[in-house]
C-alpha cells in the first residue's frame, strides 16, 4: 500500500503546487511596478522556501557587472548607498556565486562554510554570513532564453532549502523574469513620458518668453554709435562672443546693457538657442530661487506643479542676470555654487541637475564698493568679473545723439502712422546740450512722446524736463560758480528730506548715499547739517 500512498501524496503535492504557481503568477502578471514584486516575494515566497532575507540582481548593460534590483524590506537595507554597499554596489558577474547561478539550469543550495572556504569569495557573502545567514540558495532568472539576472534566498540555518521544491522555485522565477521585465519596460516608457512632459512644458516655457520679449518695445533693434567711446565697446563684444567666458556689464541705467548682452549672444555660438533673461531687481527674493532654479510639485505652498527654472531653460545657451547687483546675499552663495560646480537642484528635488550656461551679468552698482559694505559676496564678484564692458553714459558719446534720434524718429513714426521723417537744428541742438541723467532710455521715450504731439513731417521743438525746472539746462551766461561745499549741504539735505528725515537703515539717507551712517553723520556736523533743517514741526 506505500508506493499508492505515495503517488497520492506527490499528486496532491504537485495540485498544491500549481494552485501556489497559479496564484502567484497571476500576481505576477498583474504587478506594474518594483513595489508589486516585492509585496509578492515578501509576502509568498519567503515563507514558501523558509527564507529570511532576498536579494533579486540583474545583468547591468554591460555584462562584466550585476547589481540589486529588489530586496528584503528591512531596516538594515533602508540606509544611504554610501553606508550599505551590500545592497548598492555594482559586482563582478565572475564572482563565484553570480556565475555559478547563471550557469545552473536548475536551483542551487550552498552553505556559508563552504563559500567561506572558496579562493574567490564575494563581498556579500562576508556580509550575509555577519548578519547570521548559514545557507543560500540562489536560481537562474530568464525572459525566454534570455539570461536577466539570479534570485537569491538566505537562510538562518543549514538544511533550510530542500531540492523537493526545485520545481515550484524554477515554475515561479520563470514568471518572475516575465514580470521584471515587464515592469521594466514600464518603468522606462514612464521615463521617456516624463522626458517628453518635461521637453513639452520647455518649449513652451520658451514660447512664453520669447512672446513676452516680442512684446518689449522699449528695446533697441540694434546697437548704434560711430564715436570712439562706442567703437570700444563694440571691440569688445567681438572679441569676447565667441567664447563662452563670463561677461560683467557695468554703467548707467537706460545704456543699454541689456542690448549688448543681446549682441554678444547672437554674435556666439549659443546664438541657435534663445537668451533667458532675469530681472534680479523685479521679484521678492522668496521667488528668485524658484524662478533660477525651478522646482518639483509640492515642495512648498503653491507648487502645484513641477516648474523648470531659468537655468536649465538657458541649458546651452546664455543667461543674462540683470540687476545682478540687487541680488539677496542669501542667494548668491546659490549662484556662486552653479558658476563653479555647473549644475543646479531644484527646489525639493533629491537630484542635481548639470547645467551648461553662460553668464552675462549686468547692473548699474559700483560691485567694489558693494563688497567693501558687505551686500555683495566678494567670489561671486571675482567670478562675474571675468572680462568687465564698461557701457558709457549717453554724455560721453554726444556725438551719436544724431543718429539715435533719427532710429527712434524712424520705429515711432512707423508704430504711430505718422510721416515725421526730421528734426530740425534747433531741436537737435537742444537735444546735444542736454545732460541726459536717463541715458539712451530717456532719449528713447522723449521721442517717444515728441512724435505723438508732433502734427507736422518734421520735429520743430523737444520738451526736455529742464524745461518745467527739473533739470535745467544752463547757458554760459547763466552758469553760477559755487562752493562745493554748498553743493554737497544742498544735495545731502535733498536725499535726506527724500528719506523722510531717515538717516540709517534701508530706507535712510546713508544707505541710498551708499556711505555707512557714521560717515554721513560726520559729514551734516561739518556742513551744519541740524535736524530742524530737514524736519518740519506738526501742529
Amino acid at each position: 500500500m506505500t508506493a499508492p500512498i505515495d503517488f497520492i501524496d506527490k499528486l496532491q503535492q504537485k495540485e498544491k503546487e500549481q494552485s501556489i504557481l497559479l496564484c502567484v503568477g497571476n500576481r505576477i502578471a498583474a504587478a506594474r511596478k518594483r513595489e508589486d514584486l516585492i509585496d509578492i516575494i515578501s509576502d509568498q515566497l519567503l515563507d514558501l522556501f523558509g527564507a529570511r532575507y532576498y536579494a533579486l540582481c540583474l545583468l547591468n548593460e554591460d555584462p562584466t557587472t550585476h547589481s540589486p534590483f529588489l530586496y528584503s524590506r528591512q531596516e538594515q537595507f533602508t540606509r544611504s548607498d554610501q553606508d550599505n554597499p551590500l545592497i548598492s554596489a555594482a559586482y563582478a558577474v565572475e564572482d563565484g556565486v553570480f556565475n555559478l547561478a547563471i550557469a545552473s539550469d536548475t536551483p542551487l543550495i550552498l552553505d556559508f562554510k563552504t563559500l567561506l572556504n572558496q579562493e574567490q569569495v564575494p563581498f556579500y557573502i562576508h556580509k550575509w554570513n555577519k548578519m547570521g545567514m548559514n545557507e543560500l540558495m540562489t536560481v537562474k532568472i530568464t525572459n525566454g532564453l534570455q539570461t536577466k539576472g539570479v534570485l537569491y534566498l538566505y537562510a538562518d540555518n543549514t538544511g533550510t532549502f530542500s531540492a523537493e521544491k526545485f520545481n515550484l522555485l524554477t515554475g515561479i522565477v520563470d514568471q518572475l523574469g516575465t514580470g521584471i521585465c515587464n515592469i521594466m519596460a514600464n518603468e522606462k516608457i514612464e521615463r521617456q513620458l516624463e522626458e517628453i512632459k518635461l521637453y513639452k512644458h520647455q518649449l513652451e516655457e520658451e514660447n512664453l518668453y520669447l512672446q513676452q520679449q516680442n512684446k518689449l518695445t522699449d528695446r533697441f533693434s540694434e546697437l548704434i554709435g560711430s564715436g570712439d567711446e562706442m567703437q570700444k565697446v563694440f571691440r569688445l563684444i567681438s572679441q569676447v562672443s565667441p567664447s563662452d567666458s563670463t561677461v560683467l556689464l557695468l554703467g548707467e541705467t537706460g545704456t543699454g546693457k541689456e542690448l549688448v548682452a543681446r549682441a554678444i549672444h547672437n554674435a556666439s555660438g549659443r546664438s541657435n538657442k534663445l537668451m533667458i533673461k532675469v530681472n534680479c531687481a523685479a521679484m521678492p527674493a522668496s521667488l528668485i530661487e524658484s524662478e533660477l532654479f525651478g522646482h518639483e510639485k509640492g515642495s512648498f505652498t503653491g507648487a502645484a506643479d513641477r516648474r523648470i527654472g531659468k537655468f536649465e531653460l538657458a541649458n546651452n545657451s546664455t543667461l543674462f542676470l540683470d540687476e545682478i547687483g540687487e541680488m539677496p546675499l542669501e542667494l548668491q552663495v546659490k549662484i556662486l555654487r552653479v558658476l563653479q560646480e555647473k549644475e543646479i537642484e531644484r527646489i525639493g528635488g533629491k537630484n542635481t541637475i548639470k547645467v551648461n550656461v553662460r553668464i552675462i551679468a549686468a547692473t548699474n552698482r559700483n560691485l567694489e564698493k558693494e563688497v567693501q559694505a558687505g551686500r555683495f559676496r566678494s567670489d561671486l564678484y571675482y567670478r562675474l568679473n571675468v572680462f568687465p564692458i564698461v557701457l558709457p553714459p549717453l554724455r560721453k558719446h554726444k556725438e551719436d545723439i544724431a543718429a539715435l534720434t533719427a532710429h527712434f524718429i524712424e520705429r515711432y513714426a512707423r508704430n504711430t502712422g505718422k510721416k515725421i521723417t526730421n528734426i530740425s537744428n534747433k531741436a537737435m541742438k537742444t537735444l546735444e546740450t542736454y545732460s541726459w541723467p536717463g541715458n539712451i532710455r530717456e532719449l528713447e521715450h522723449l521721442i517717444e512722446r515728441t512724435i505723438l504731439l508732433t502734427n507736422g513731417n518734421i520735429i520743430t521743438q523737444v520738451d526736455l524736463p529742464g524745461a518745467n525746472g527739473s533739470n535745467p539746462v544752463l547757458t554760459d551766461e547763466e552758469f553760477v560758480i559755487r562752493p562745493l561745499e554748498d553743493i554737497e549741504r544742498a544735495y545731502l539735505l535733498k536725499v535726506i528730506k527724500r528719506s523722510n528725515g531717515r538717516i540709517s537703515g534701508p530706507n535712510g539717507a546713508a544707505f541710498k548715499l551708499g556711505m555707512p551712517s557714521t560717515t554721513l553723520i560726520s559729514k551734516m556736523k561739518k556742513l551744519g547739517i541740524k535736524k530742524e533743517h530737514f524736519v518740519r514741526e506738526e501742529y
